[in-house]
């Protein structure tokens, strides 16, 4: 079993208008709304859909906390969220029909006061005694320590499971004393995090600072793995143009399912290119293309990396 924890869960609302002009006013063609979210739902969602058991754990409060809860009833998700004082954030994502692009709002969400947090400790130690691969991601609530990661991972690592790590900025480095299996950040939340022009010295900085394993995720570029077994890069197929944040998720739920099971990091790379290239056409996060999936599975291109030798 593989638990996703989202401890900033939100609703997601999406619009979609025919073009994005700044400053205008927009017409609505349609509305896609009153959807969990938050990177970790989205992950079970898209785990759920591969077919692996999958819990939702976090934090969640008020009438939008009750909104998320439904939904994820209605996805037939399994609910562990923890509950909160304070009303759930909502996110608004508005995509133009032109051009498949997307624009977020993000709310910031509730401030998680101590009793939020205990109780959340006290369901999450249980949890992970099942779990295979424990799953963190996103933004930390407002109230909580810097390291909350970190001391979730030690949690997960003692009760044997695998763990992965998918945020940014402090949140990500403060969670990397934890000494995650593998942290996941994007090429901008990577050279944010460490200071470093070059991806393959900032996946070694994070490396050194706890983190066992690091696949950073470049876009229409693919993926670079900095692994204890080697170095790899994997190429998508084709460009394609869509939703990015769906892609990020779908490729941590990849790279969650492969850990699971012990697949080689070759393997490893090549679904989770796969998946998330095959998500970007879908305009919610959470969804993929599945005939796409099975495609890019055999077409992906994953070579060994060796620059990496000299770290």
């Amino acid at each position: 079993m593989i638990v996703t924890v989202t401890l900033n869960a939100a609703l997601d609302v999406t619009y979609e208008v025919e073009a994005l002009v700044p400053h205008g006013s927009h017409r609505v063609t349609k509305v896609i709304h009153k959807r969990a979210g938050g990177k970790g739902v989205n992950v079970s969602r898209v785990l759920a859909a591969l077919g692996v058991p999958t819990v939702v754990t976090g934090l969640a409060g008020g009438a939008t906390g009750q909104l998320i809860r439904d939904d994820l009833r209605m996805a037939g998700l399994r609910d562990e969220l923890v509950p909160m004082i304070g009303e759930s954030r909502r996110t608004m994502t508005v995509v133009s029909r032109r051009d498949g692009d997307a624009t977020v709002f993000n709310e910031a969400g509730p401030v998680a006061d101590a009793a939020a947090w205990d109780g959340f400790t006290a369901r999450f130690g249980p949890l992970v005694r099942d779990a295979r691969v424990v799953v963190l991601s996103g933004s930390l609530p407002l109230g909580l320590p810097s390291d909350a990661y970190a001391e979730l991972i030690h949690t997960a690592t003692e009760a044997g499971a695998t763990t992965i790590l998918d945020s940014s900025g402090p949140a990500l480095l403060d969670g990397l004393s934890g000494g995650p299996s593998l942290a996941k950040p994007n090429a901008t939340e990577i050279l944010d995090a460490t200071g470093h022009k070059d991806i393959l010295r900032a996946a070694a900085a994070l490396r050194a600072q706890g983190a066992r394993s690091v696949v950073a995720s470049l876009g229409p570029d693919g993926l670079l793995a900095v692994t204890p077994a080697g170095c790899w890069r994997a190429v998508p197929p084709q460009r394609l143009t869509g939703n990015p944040t769906g892609a990020g998720d779908a490729c941590v739920a990849a790279l969650a399912a492969g850990l699971s099971v012990g697949q080689p990091w070759p393997d490893l790379l090549r679904d989770a290119v796969a998946l998330s290239a095959a998500a970007v056409p879908r305009p919610l996060a959470g969804d993929y293309d599945a005939d796409l999936y099975q495609h890019f599975r055999t077409t992906a291109h994953v070579e060994e990396h060796h620059a990496s030798h000299h770290h």
